[in-house]
């Protein structure tokens, strides 16, 4: 029988970590936790209550407001996954848009928006059994997960990745606009004060250029499988 582990998940935008790691929970009865989500959901919180816009950051009014943010995930089984709910709205569809993700990264980096988050993130993953992906999860979040995975892939394929993704989902962007922002998000997730995008020293790093979803599905699986075989 084997057991229960914690899988963080740690990479790049648009490597295709939530992807993974949703296949991953489903295979393994798991519950999935996208910490992306979550701060992309006080990032259009901060947007509908005029924190942030193009020009500006009130980001005083953004800490000041965080006990009002209530973030749930709610399991959907027409859709197989746990959608994105703020203060009781169903924001999973809205939280995806190129807007959000122009703002989500500058959101991520106050740190009383990080500490509320991950305090909650650390509840979800007491009882094990769990993967989470994110920037921080097996650094701040999981730092002693049985099993760390590490995501990257270039910024053009990213990039290509993600211009498609938004043009099946109807947003009118060019592919320019979409490789600035993946740039944009990298140095801001790399260079930040509070808990930066980093390689843990124990995680397995994988470039998934070039690389299937199911081949890179097939790779974890083998590795989640070597760490769970009990004798």
């Amino acid at each position: 029988m084997n057991k229960k582990i914690t899988i963080a998940i740690d990479g790049f935008s648009s490597t295709g970590k939530s992807t993974l790691a949703k296949q991953l929970a489903n295979n393994l009865g798991y519950v999935y936790v996208d910490t992306g989500a979550m701060y992309r959901a006080v990032a259009l919180f901060a947007m509908q209550n005029g924190c942030i816009g193009n020009e500006y950051f009130d980001k005083e009014a953004l800490v000041n407001s965080l006990p009002t943010i209530r973030l749930q995930f709610r399991y959907n089984p027409e859709m197989g996954f746990a959608e994105m709910y703020l203060n009781d709205t169903n924001v999973e569809k809205d939280i995806r848009n190129i807007e959000v993700s122009s703002f989500v990264s500058k959101v991520a980096t106050i740190t009383e928006v990080r500490a509320k988050l991950v305090e909650q993130q650390k509840a979800m993953g007491k009882d094990k059994g769990i993967v989470m992906d994110g920037r921080d999860i097996g650094t701040v979040v999981f730092p002693d997960a049985e099993l760390k995975i590490f995501m990257t892939a270039n910024g053009t394929t990213r990039a290509k990745r993600r211009y498609d993704e938004l043009l099946a989902k109807g947003n009118a962007v060019t592919f320019e606009e979409v490789l600035k922002n993946v740039e944009e998000r990298d140095y801001i997730d790399t260079h930040r004060d509070n808990s930066p995008l980093v390689l843990a020293e124990d995680a397995i790093e994988i470039d998934n250029s070039h690389l299937t979803r199911e081949e890179q599905f097939e790779i974890v699986l083998g590795l989640v499988n070597e760490v769970t075989k009990t004798e």
